[in-house]
Parts: structure tokens; sequence; C-alpha cells
């Protein structure tokens, strides 16, 4: 082997393979082009050379030391060490054109075991190796997630990051667990009792991949102070809505996204209409739309007359307004072949807020605490009888929730009534899958909105809230958490009357 090229290939430990859905193809042509077929798109190597062609052979095969290809005679390259050179440089180039392909592994030669694996996840995935000294504090990034993996072991997952990383085995697991609170590669290799030198390299195929940060020693007291701590584009970001952002955007999230029914081998569609709940139903008033649409406001003063109303008048809402509201906002105009395959019961729904595909997945529940025509309680709605259920009548239960909400809106009364609003989460999923909340969330936005501007068409006191409780509505609404879950509130009711001095007596908020 010529040692000069074998120092410009990774190390013996490092091995290197293609992602699992990358493809070589090749006319056959030993002298001719190879297309290499990326999740990203094609990559034409115009003149691979034979080292190229074998390397990226084994490494379709599973983890290669290029060191490996090289010392293998069987190799054809004829020329002596400047062709063998020129053949280096050529898989040089190779590995930087292909990096986002490219998966990252260390191994150990004992027992031939891998103990990582660095996967790109995104188009700009660049590995390249820091050096990180022996006494150089380190630790995991706080944007980090450790999980199980899909084929076994644990796996490394960050937003920040380009890659995912597998931890196949020990010391790699280990190491990793170790690296919650700030050490060192020498205090790492100290307390597992490791080699020295595979501790380094694990660190430094860490921080490669942004799972793991370096930091410097400050003051006296050798006090770590790390980079992503005083980052003020980051210091706003929680670890799960940075997550939860970057998993759902084009970018840095592994495979596709959109309408890919990831589902529809296994589970059958969701239906289009939660089953009727059993309770006492109150059919709602049913406005006329042509007279509605000869007296409404124009868009333009419901628009700029839009207000979020923080206190309510003493007289409660009529049924027959919430009947009104609901029918302008959620009801269901009419019924459509769902999307994908036309199998039994996948049909979508239109109605008078936008949904992706029509899905609407969401459920709308009304708890009531003073409305002339409807008792006090706690009830359904069936957007497609344009009815309401009667679903919980215990105090307690619509005690909680309306005192939550009046905390939640700064209030000192109870508002006249809460509409909530869940997901059944199934009915986006089986569509799009990992974007099946992201796009709810979005969904239960355009519906607040919805009813916002009705609300004000009609006179009416809204407010929507930012946040809800989750446990305490799926007990009172007896849901089956996760598979519908609460995911929105919204306050209605009249608006304060001006009191004697002309001052108003209401809130505007958001």
């Amino acid at each position: 082997m010529n040692v000069d090229a074998a120092q410009r290939l990774p190390s013996d430990r490092q091995l290197l393979s293609l992602r699992e859905d990358v493809l070589i193809e090749s006319d056959g042509d030993l002298e001719g082009p190879v297309v290499v077929l990326t999740p990203w798109g094609e990559v034409a190597l115009d003149e691979p050379g034979p080292m190229v062609r074998e390397s990226l052979r084994r490494m379709t095969l599973g983890p290669v030391s290029l060191r490996n290809v090289l010392a293998d005679d069987r190799v054809p390259v004829r020329g002596g060490e400047p062709q063998l050179d020129a053949e280096c440089g050529r898989l040089e180039e190779a590995m930087d054109l292909l990096q986002a392909s490219v998966v990252y592994s260390l191994g150990v030669q004992e027992n031939g075991g891998l103990l990582l694996s660095a996967i790109p996840v995104a188009r700009q995935a660049r590995f390249t190796r820091p050096q990180v000294g022996v006494d150089q504090p380190i630790r995991l990034s706080r944007f980090a997630s450790l999980r199980g993996g899909p084929d076994g072991g644990l796996q490394l997952e960050s937003p920040l990051s380009l890659y995912r990383v597998m931890l196949h085995r020990a010391p790699a697991t280990l190491l990793a667990a170790s690296l919650g609170t700030t050490t060192t590669i020498a205090g790492v290799a100290t307390g597992l009792g490791i080699d020295p030198g595979l501790a380094m390299d694990l660190v430094e195929h860490l921080v490669a991949t942004a799972m793991v940060v370096t930091g410097t020693w400050a003051g006296s007291g050798r006090v770590a102070r790390y980079a992503e701590d005083e980052d003020p584009g980051l210091i706003p970001w929680s670890h799960h809505d940075l997550q939860f952002h970057a998993r759902t955007r084009v970018g840095r999230q592994e495979g596709p996204l959109g309408p890919v029914f990831p589902y529809a081998d296994r589970l059958a569609p969701a239906p289009v209409l939660r089953p009727a709940p059993m309770g006492p139903r109150y059919p709602l008033h049913r406005p006329n739309l042509e007279t509605l649409a000869m007296n409404d406001p124009t868009l333009t003063e419901v628009v700029e007359g839009r207000r979020s109303f923080h206190r309510f008048a003493e007289r409660p809402v009529t049924a027959s307004q919430l009947g009104e509201l609901l029918y302008r906002a959620a009801r269901v105009r009419e019924f459509r072949p769902g999307p994908g395959e036309p199998v039994p019961g996948n049909l979508s729904s239109d109605r008078p807020y936008p949904s992706a595909f029509g899905l609407h997945e969401l459920e709308i529940y009304l708890t009531v605490d003073r409305c002339i025509g409807l008792p006090c309680g706690i009830y359904h709605y069936d957007p497609h009888a344009h009815v309401l259920t009667l679903i919980n009548a215990v105090e307690q239960d619509r005690a909680e929730l309306l005192d939550s909400a009046m905390v939640t809106a700064g209030m000192t009364r109870r508002p006249p009534v809460l509409l909530s609003m869940t997901a059944r989460i199934a009915r986006l999923a089986w569509v799009y899958g990992g974007l099946a909340y992201a796009t709810t969330l979005k969904h239960v936005g355009v519906l607040q909105q919805t009813l916002y501007l009705a609300a004000t068409a009609m006179g009416l006191a809204p407010c929507a809230l930012a946040v809800g409780d989750g446990e305490l509505a799926s007990r009172a609404f007896g849901l089956d958490w996760p598979a519908e879950c609460s995911v929105g509130e919204f306050l209605i009711g009249l608006p304060a009357q001006r009191s004697d001095n002309g001052s108003e007596t209401q809130d505007s908020g958001t």
C-alpha cells in the first residue's frame, strides 16, 4: 500500500457505507460513468475510476474501510504510485459529492462490531471531524434527545443536526449516557475504562454531528461555557419546540413529507364523522344565509372590527346565537370522496373553514355556564345534523373547565360558553403521517379565525385562548386519549355594555 495515499483516507476505525435508499447505476462499462441515485437527486460521476467503482460497490453492501479497498490487490489500478494518487483523489472527490448519502460509522477490529453510525438526513449534510482536546469541556447538546432506534440500539437526534446517530452498543451507548453533564474525553475514558483513543473517536464523531458540543473553561473555578447557551438565536427555543419545527418542515426531516398514506396498508381511514355520543340532543337554529348576506357587515368591517374580549356582559348568549355561530363556522355542507384510494369509508367533507383534503379532524365541545335555551353542561357538536348532545352534566367537571378558561383569559368571572376543539389525529395521520399534528394546529388556527369573523359579524364577544388543560378535557369529554386529544379553546359571550362614565367595560387583546 502507498503510505502517503493511505494517510489521505479515513482511519481504520472509520467505516463508510451508503444510505439504504441509495442506488448505483452503471452501464457495465468499466471505463464509463456511474450515476448515484440519492433521496435528493442524481449524482453523476463521469470518470470514476476502478477504486471509486469498487468503493461504491462495497459501500452498498455495508460499512467498509476505504483503506482496505486501497490495500486490495484485486482493485485494478495501473500506472504505479502516480496513478494510485490520482485514484485517491477521485475517491476523495466522489465522497465529497456524495456527503449527503454517506453513512459514517465507527467499528472495532477485535470483534468487527459497529459502535455508532452517523446517518445523513438532509441534502446539506457535511461530515467534518473536528479536533477535540482531551481536557476540553464536552457535553450533550441541550437539543439532543436519546430514544430507541428503529432497528434496536439507541438513536440520538437533534434539530441542530443534519444527521441521526445510531448507537449500536457499548461503549458508544455508555459514553452518550455519560455526557449529560460536563466532562472531558480524559474523564470519559477513565470513567468507562476504555481506550482514550477510542473515546476520542467516539466524541469527535458526536461533535461532528452536533450531538455533542464543546466548550471552554472560564475563570479560576473552571466553569464550562458553551456557545449554544449564549446564542441569542437559540435561547428562545425549547428543545421540544425546535425539534417539532425541524421535523415538520422540509430540509431537516428524513423521508418524504406530504400526502404519503403511510398506514394505508394497516389501517382503514377514520370515519369522516365521530360516532354520535349518547345523551339528550338539542337541535340548533339554522339561519337563512340569504338574509345574512344582505344584512351582514362587509368583510373589511368585520376584519377591522375583530377583537378579543376578556370581559363579557351580564346577560347570557342564547341557544339561537350559538346555533347561528356554529352553522356559519363549522357545519358540514357536503361530503366528498376522500384522498387516495377509493376504499370504503374514505370520505372528506366541505365546511366553512378550510382543512387539508377536507379531512376535518377537529371536533367541537361546548361547556355552557349560562345560555338562554340550553341547560348548563358539556355538549358535543354534530356538524352534520347541526345538533348538540349533552354528554356530561357533572357540575365539578363543568366548573373546572370554565375556571381554567377564566384564569387563562385573565378574567374575574367564568365565561358564558367555552368551545373546546379536539383532534381525531388518525384522520390526518392516515394521509400525512408525521405531519398530522403540525397540520391540526394549523386547522385550529383557521377554525378560530373563522369563529372570530362570524362572531364579530354577529355582534358577539369572542376570545381565543393560548392554552388549555388537556388532561381535564380528556376526562370531562370522555376522550380516548391520544386517539382524540384537545388542541384549542375559544370563548363566546356578549360584549360588555359601556359604564356610566362612558368607558368600555371590556378589554381588547389579541
